[in-house]
C-alpha cells in the first residue's frame, strides 16, 4: 500500500502528507505498524488510491469512442 500511495503523495492534503511520511518513515526504519497506523494507512490507500473497475474503463472508452462517431457524423 506504501508503495502505491507515494504516486498519489502530491495529491494529498498537508495533514494527509505528514501523517503518510511519518508511516513511510517507518516503513523504511524496519518497524512494525500498530493497529491504529495500519489502519490510518489504509484509509490514505482507499482516499487516494482508488481502483478503476472494468466498467469504469469501459465507460470511458465508450465515451472517448462515441465523440469521434459523433465528429465524424455532424
Amino acid at each position: 500500500m506504501i508503495q502505491d500511495l507515494r504516486y498519489y503523495s502530491r495529491q494529498m492534503s498537508r495533514d494527509d502528507l505528514e501523517e503518510f511520511e511519518m508511516l513511510l518513515k517507518r516503513d523504511r526504519d524496519d518497524e512494525d505498524l500498530d493497529r491504529l497506523s495500519e489502519k490510518k494507512l489504509t484509509e490514505l490507500h482507499e482516499r487516494y488510491a482508488r481502483k478503476k473497475s472494468k466498467k469504469d474503463i469501459e465507460d470511458v472508452w465508450k465515451k472517448l469512442t462515441s465523440k469521434g462517431e459523433d465528429g465524424e457524423k455532424g
